[in-house]
């Protein structure tokens, strides 16, 4: 049935993850690939964290994640990249213009594209199997705007103790949750459940006081950040906005985008 999804509340909540090898509180550290990046951020993103790459168009969001996917494939990590704007051969095309060059990781099996056609019926079926069957270190999803926009249909069969099924009553005048909000708290929980190191893109409309189009997703993930940019001056702009279990300074710091892809001032 179209749109259908079982909301699973299982043992991979918010803050359960055990990271354990950081000098100070156990976290180990992710590069993101990005040069200069990681010195803000205390050496990369935490180990199995979500974070969130947001901004205006045009500003470098899918460029960021294509740094992500390749310090991962040079680390000798298993990647995965959902896309739902484009389809995977114009980003590999794409990745390819910007120096990076995902043909070889392509044929080994060591990193895989997957375009999700919202129009589809089983979308999150198709997201779930590929997350959760594939042992993925490394999980791009780009972007998941079109997920949280998308409408809930309502199913009802028998499920085991381990599964919720979403119910009219979620949707009461009382209950206070969106379509949106259980959208993305799926997603969530599903990258938590797979263990792995994550980054979701959002879309921003210019001039928004949120950091997410659905100004919900900045405060569901570990990490934010922020990447805009000033016509007037000619400029591009990365912001560390959030970073859990992370010291970073909230100043913007200027980048550039060229045929290295994305490199700070």
């Amino acid at each position: 049935m179209k749109g259908v999804y079982r909301y699973e509340r299982n043992a991979a909540l918010r803050g359960t993850r055990d990271m354990n090898t950081d000098k100070k509180i156990g976290i180990t550290r992710i590069k993101t690939g990005v040069k200069g990046l990681d010195d803000l951020i205390e050496g990369g993103v935490p180990q199995e964290s979500i974070t969130l790459i947001t901004g205006p168009p045009g500003s470098g969001k899918t460029i960021l994640c294509f740094h992500f996917i390749s310090k991962g494939l040079e680390s000798g990590e298993k990647c995965l990249f959902l896309t739902m704007d484009k389809k995977a051969e114009k980003l590999i095309i794409q990745a390819e213009e910007l120096g990076f060059n995902f043909q070889s990781s392509l044929e080994k099996g060591a990193l895989k594209f997957v375009f999700l056609d919202i129009n589809k019926k089983l979308v999150y079926d198709v997201i779930t199997k590929e997350i959760l069957s594939g042992e993925y270190d490394r999980v791009v999803l780009d972007s998941i705007t079109p997920l949280s926009e998308m409408p809930i249909y309502v199913e009802k069969n028998d499920l085991t103790s381990t599964v919720n099924l979403i119910t009219p009553d979620d949707f009461s005048s009382d209950a206070g949750i969106t379509p949106s909000r259980l959208h993305l708290h799926y997603v969530i929980n599903l990258l938590d459940t797979a263990h792995c190191t994550s980054m979701i893109t959002s879309e921003l409309p210019f001039g928004s006081f949120q950091l997410s189009r659905d100004g919900i997703s900045e405060f569901l993930a570990d990490g934010v950040i922020l990447l805009n940019f000033d016509p007037t001056m000619d400029r591009r702009k990365l912001s560390v906005m959030k970073m859990r279990n992370t010291q970073h300074t909230l100043k913007p710091r200027e980048i550039k985008i060229g045929r290295d892809g994305i490199t700070l001032v």
